[in-house]
């Protein structure tokens, strides 16, 4: 990957490092997206397809189940464990 050097004023490196933060991504991920979005990329097939697309017939698929499985420690209580 290559490595672009920018200057931005210190506003807009407030807000980028507000936006990362909310998004959990990387200054980095977010203006690659971004520029991605600008530049009208984001409709273009990617060559590696992703997990969504790999998986897509097996997305919702089910029903019932433990709604917050993913965010709940308490499942997670003695995994691991022997």
């Amino acid at each position: 990957m290559n490595t672009l050097t920018l200057k931005i004023p210190p506003a807009l490196d407030i807000a980028l490092a507000e936006a990362s933060g909310r998004q959990n991504l990387s200054k980095s991920e977010l203006v690659r997206r971004a520029v991605t979005a600008y530049l009208g990329y984001a409709d273009k097939p990617s060559a590696t397809p992703s997990a969504l697309v790999l998986a897509g017939d097996l997305v919702g698929c089910f029903s019932g189940g433990t709604a917050d499985l993913s965010s709940n420690p308490r499942h997670l209580e003695g995994f691991g464990k022997t």
